[in-house]
């Protein structure tokens, strides 16, 4: 059949779409990875090779924009008329109240409407303000060839509208696309969206149990994700009858370098001055979230303030937590979910105080302790466990089942957001006072990077790695003979690893691949080569690394950026030890090798 390559490329979706993407072709960054996957998964269904997969993931990180420009893309690069070809169908559960009538119908009929938009290749019949439902019917029997399948299914569709006829409507519903593609031998792939709603109390019928039927189907795998990921893989899919039924591609929030190159578009997009050598500082602030990149940068277009330090980044975030776009969107979020769950009128206040606790680890006596001194309220540790559970399934903090313990999430925004929203929502001070006080406090914050530039080259190192994991690079770009294998997987690449008590015990990056070790040193000196003392000093940290990992370590790595070279003595002694060193042209060809954009041109002061 007729397909476009395997990768996406600027121009896709770029004036085409099935169901429109929110983030605009600008701004998108990064994500490739995703995209690639799930497009060849559904291809791969075609030849039965394919079962459910669930997109998995914290809040916000573009799950859904994921899905709709996958489907895009499935519905436009495929030759509509090859019986072979993909049907792709997109549906969102609501998060409103809705019966087992209602949800029968609306899923039968969004089914029916990407079938027929799918083969008729005309978009205008998702729309229902174009194609009512109650012509829908007509529409397909006159420019459809119907089978007898299509044609049952749409008589189910009148059977579901009038609420008689069917026994159990949201079965029926559920197992519709199955039933379809297994009996005409068809490929249809289904791509559902907030799939964590249908276990909230606006579902008071039960639907998983019918989804174990239409998701094992080979030639109609269900691709699922949702804003909630403790609902998603603990109760839906971790546990009952779809534990076991769905693969796993776990989405992670962006890299420092992905981060930087959102921060810089957005920048573009929207009006706003971001410094380069800034732009990965944004991205580690906002925990590689995109969602939190984009909404900041839009701060500082809004604020018309160049975002060249991180005086300035601190005091954009203080007003954007306090009041602005992260705010609004947090504030909704939380809101939310605690009217879902707010059964026993304290539930602001542990979620608050929650916030509040030092270190990662809740204490629930702690809790206790201050709900009776703050609000006077004598709350059993029961109750408090009952409402951070219920807290938890919103991922608003994690709950560690099999220890019976609660952590803090691995969200920073998040945090500060909850801090910042107690004293407004919870304790009632005034907004105004607040948001001053918070940008004072953030005004005073130290600088987590007194080299912006030199953390600059250590993002792209770390991305090298990254992009590079399976290859070979080659060994002239490291000073070495031979050409250099990077592992099948590095499990996790961090910046600023402190390896002894002193602060010079840092090293720039820490890459791990179980029992090989990268560790990496970055110099963008401009005017002044790197000296033996300064490679000493690095392989001093280098020993440290051997204690760390013990007998388990069988391959440490070395490597050293210098953005203006090495002195003679230095690359002696380098040579001597084994390490890996690169020149800035070394890591430019680094970066062409494994697809990355160059190193920007910046000025530095020596030292």
């Amino acid at each position: 059949m007729k397909t476009k390559n395997n990768n996406f490329s600027a121009k896709d979706t770029a004036s085409e779409w099935a169901i429109r993407p929110l983030v605009p072709e600008e701004v998108y960054t990064d994500r490739k990875e995703h995209l690639n996957y799930l497009y060849r998964a559904a291809m791969k269904a075609i030849g039965r090779r394919t079962m459910s997969t669930v997109l998995l993931g914290q809040r916000r990180m573009g799950k859904t924009e994921i899905f709709k420009r996958v489907v895009n893309r499935l519905f436009f690069e495929q030759d509509h008329m090859d019986p072979k070809a993909v049907v792709p169908v997109y549906y969102a559960f609501r998060d409103k109240p809705v019966n087992r009538w209602e949800f029968a119908s609306e899923y039968v009929e969004n089914f029916l409407r990407w079938y027929a938009a799918f083969r008729l290749h005309d978009v205008s019949i998702l729309d229902p303000d174009i194609v009512n439902v109650n012509i829908l019917p007509d529409l397909m029997n006159e420019r459809l060839k119907m089978s007898q399948n299509l044609k049952a299914g749409l008589n189910t569709l009148g059977l579901l509208q009038k609420r008689k006829g069917v026994i159990i409507p949201e079965k029926q519903a559920l197992w519709m696309p199955r039933r379809i593609s297994d009996r005409e031998d068809s490929t249809v792939v289904m791509f559902l969206d907030e799939l964590q709603n249908i276990e909230l109390p606006q579902y008071n019928f039960s639907i998983v149990g019918f989804m174990q039927e239409a998701v094992e189907s080979p030639t109609c795998p269900h691709f699922v994700t949702g804003s909630a990921m403790s609902i998603l893989a603990r109760e839906i899919l971790g546990r009952g009858s779809l534990f076991g039924r769905f693969d796993s591609e776990p989405i992670e929030p962006m890299t420092e370098y992905f981060g930087a190159e959102l921060a810089l578009k957005a920048a573009d997009y929207y009006g706003a001055e971001v410094a380069e050598d800034v732009s990965p500082v944004v991205a580690e602030r906002c925990g590689g979230n995109p969602f939190y990149i984009t909404a900041l940068i839009h701060q500082v277009a809004k604020q018309k303030k160049p975002l060249v330090s991180e005086e300035v980044l601190n005091e954009i975030l203080a007003v954007d937590l306090s009041s602005g776009f992260i705010w609004a969107e947090l504030n909704d979020q939380v809101t939310k979910w605690i009217e879902r769950i707010n059964d026993y009128g304290i539930t602001k206040w542990i979620l608050y105080l929650s916030a509040l606790e030092e270190g990662d680890r809740l204490d629930l006596e702690h809790i206790q302790h201050e709900l009776a001194e703050r609000e006077g309220k004598d709350v059993s540790l029961e109750t408090i466990h009952d409402v951070l559970i219920k807290l938890s399934r919103g991922d608003l903090l994690e709950y560690m089942e099999l220890g019976g313990w609660f952590r803090k999430v691995n969200d920073p925004i998040l945090l500060e957001f909850l801090k910042v929203w107690g004293r407004i929502e919870v304790e009632g001070q005034d907004q105004a006072s607040v948001r001053s006080e918070t940008v004072k406090k953030y005004k005073s914050l130290k600088r987590k990077f007194s080299d912006h530039v030199g953390y600059l080259a250590e993002v792209y190192m770390a991305q090298i790695l990254w992009s590079g994991q399976r290859k070979k690079l080659p060994g002239e770009l490291f000073h070495t003979e031979e050409d250099v294998q990077l592992p099948w997987q590095f499990f996790y690449i961090r910046h600023r690893v402190r390896l002894g008590a002193a602060a010079e015990m840092e090293v720039d990056l820490y890459a791990a691949a179980g029992a090989e070790v990268w560790i990496g040193e970055s110099k963008w000196w401009q005017g002044r080569k790197v000296g033996r003392g300064e490679v000493e000093a690095f392989l001093r940290k280098s020993e440290l690394v051997h204690e760390v990992e013990g007998e388990d370590l069988q391959t440490l790595r070395i490597w050293f950026f210098a953005h203006d070279g090495f002195t003679k003595e230095a690359k002696v002694l380098m040579r001597k030890k084994g390490m890996f060193w690169s020149l800035r042209e070394d890591l430019e060809g680094l970066l062409r090798h494994v697809g990355l954009r160059q190193l920007p041109v910046l000025t530095q002061n020596s030292g």
